[in-house]
């Protein structure tokens, strides 16, 4: 007998969930996150849904390209997008466990897969032209020069941090897994898919093949959650609430806001590209496009929000 198809909620979530900046980043404590981030997870499912999960990479990437650096005399060091595969199995072995542990302590027994997922990026993206997204650690401007001549990276000063490798943010195109995540998503299967906003693909010479650059995960997520029909999109972020005059004497949070509200408040430059603007930039299209709509909470308040007592609530 077929499983009863479950109504479809795609979470979003940043790779510092699992890695903070205030952690050495050892497999343990990214253990110890991610079972944090399964109870969160864990009360979706109990609301009645199947869940899709798109993870962050950015912290982790950064430590597969040191270790690519400290050992490219030993071994050859892989591509970007080679990289972010590799942290996708990482962390999708990471969590799928992290889901099965905490599940069976609140039995509540869950079968978590994860998903390798390409994205479909244009080969000809402005993006190609103009890399921006800073990636891997700190460089000394000396290390930057010598990676620049040996390498060909392109390297920019970062707020006065030191020098850092940027790379290509193409805009995805197309979820290529999207059918078999919505399939496995719907038959009552936690998918772990898209991590790192996916693996960036594109058609060369009717060819597909795999291309160096990050996509960004709210934009990726927005996508999947459009392409398999999702009836939630949520985006777990740092804080319980969005908010207007952010830090300020004046700030104020919100519980509800239409699109067009949202699309007022970006234009007022209350959510700075480098925090909350690309959320919300991803819940306005995700709206659009779908009908359907977003929360946008942190972890710890996610089970409130679901009852409508926190988060905010994007809709059409």
């Amino acid at each position: 007998m077929e499983a009863e198809k479950k109504k479809i909620a795609v979470i979003a979530f940043g790779g510092n969930a699992l890695l903070p900046e205030n952690q050495k980043g050892t497999f343990q404590e990214q253990q110890a996150n991610a079972d944090v981030a399964a109870k969160s997870i864990l009360k979706i499912v109990q609301n009645g849904y199947g869940v899709i999960l798109v993870h962050g990479n950015g912290p982790q990437v950064g430590q597969v390209l040191v270790q690519n650096e400290k050992s490219a005399d030993k071994v050859p060091p892989q591509p970007l997008d080679a990289c972010v595969a590799s942290t996708q199995g990482t962390i999708g072995y990471i969590l799928t466990t992290a889901l099965r542990r905490i599940g069976k302590k609140l039995n509540n027994q869950v079968e978590p897969v994860a998903i390798l997922t390409n994205v479909l990026v244009n080969p000809q993206d402005p993006a190609f032209q103009n890399p921006t997204k800073p990636i891997g650690s700190f460089l000394t401007a000396e290390k930057a020069q010598k990676m620049k001549d040996t390498h060909g990276w392109i390297i920019v000063e970062d707020s006065g941090r030191g020098y850092r490798r940027v790379v290509p943010s193409p805009k995805p195109q197309k979820i290529m897994e999207s059918e078999v995540i919505s399939q496995l998503a719907r038959a009552g299967n936690i998918v772990i898919a898209c991590g790192g906003g996916g693996i960036p693909v594109a058609i060369i010479d009717d060819q597909l093949v795999g291309i160096e650059g990050v996509i960004d995960k709210d934009l990726a997520s927005s996508l999947l959650a459009e392409e398999v029909r999702a009836d939630l999109y949520i985006i777990l972020t740092g804080v319980p609430q969005v908010a207007i005059n952010f830090g300020k004497e004046n700030m104020q949070f919100i519980s509800e806001m239409t699109v067009s509200e949202a699309e007022g408040y970006m234009a007022e430059g209350h959510f700075p590209p480098g925090s909350m603007g690309p959320k919300i930039a991803s819940a306005i299209d995700f709206v659009k496009k779908s009908g359907q709509k977003v929360l946008i909470t942190s972890a710890e308040k996610l089970e409130d929000a679901l009852m409508g007592q926190s988060g905010t609530y994007i809709v059409p």
